[in-house]
């Protein structure tokens, strides 16, 4: 039997890799490891990899292990979920991982410039009822841009259709380079894939295999984001998604959305 919230709570404020940081106390003062990552908790230079939106950790943790010349920092505000991610990579004595509980839409309070290499999305939520909220939409994409590197890497990778068009016109649009696009990522990427690329395949999250299972097919998108230029919001009606998909609220009754 999986331990109740309160006691995975309890467990992470113990834990050294798992940072909290509410709103309300970011309104106080700036975050302590604001700019100061590399040398304060990961004691080295090596690149820095953000995955927004981590869930239960397990792509934050996969990543860590097949990329061990890298930092991972997994991040979300749903604690008890994180926990399984904090708790396996700590058991695990792994250093190249680390925990932020916050909300996302506050990222760029915790990151300095150019102190972040990559970004993850895995399996966000589609938001398709407003675009501001959703974390491929310029509104995000310009907040990245106060961390990230100068033309560093934008990983998508999804279930949502809605999701995926819309982050292939965000791209289109503002003329990102795309290094890789595909709609049916594990039968048309999969059998051509380099070692690079097969690693990362080889990942799979708790609620990738249950839509796999359905039937569903998983998007992957992947562009770089470059410092330069102002960024337009594409204007286009794109379907929405015509399934329930784990843990989202049941979609409009519109057919379509901006």
């Amino acid at each position: 039997m999986s331990k109740n919230k309160l006691s995975k709570f309890a467990d992470m404020k113990e834990y050294p890799h798992v940072f909290e940081a509410p709103f309300a106390a970011l309104e106080e003062a700036t975050f302590d490891m604001k700019g100061r990552w590399h040398q304060d908790f990961f004691k080295n230079d090596n690149p820095i990899v953000l995955e927004l939106g981590c869930g239960r950790g397990e792509y934050t943790v996969g990543l860590a292990k097949l990329f061990p010349e890298k930092n991972f920092i997994g991040i979300d505000i749903k604690g008890a979920r994180m926990w399984h991610g904090a708790t396996e990579s700590l058991k695990a004595g792994m250093s190249n991982v680390a925990f932020l509980r916050t909300h996302i839409e506050f990222i760029e309070r915790f990151f300095a410039p150019g102190e972040v290499s990559e970004i993850w999305l895995t399996f966000s939520d589609p938001q398709m009822k407003k675009a501001t909220k959703r974390l491929t939409s310029t509104y995000f994409l310009n907040r990245y841009r106060k961390f990230l590197i100068d033309g560093g890497q934008v990983h998508v990778k999804t279930d949502s259709n809605f999701l995926y068009t819309y982050t292939g016109y965000v791209a289109s649009v503002n003329h990102l380079p795309v290094a890789v696009q595909t709609a049916d990522l594990y039968n048309d990427l999969a059998p051509k894939s380099d070692e690079h690329t097969a690693k990362i395949l080889g990942i799979k999250t708790y609620y990738e295999e249950q839509w796999l299972a359905r039937g569903l097919n998983i998007k992957f998108i992947s562009f770089r984001l470059p410092q330069e230029g102002e960024l337009e919001e594409p204007c286009i009606e794109i379907e929405l998604d015509d399934y329930r998909s784990y843990n989202r609220s049941k979609r409009s009754g519109l057919e379509k959305s901006m």
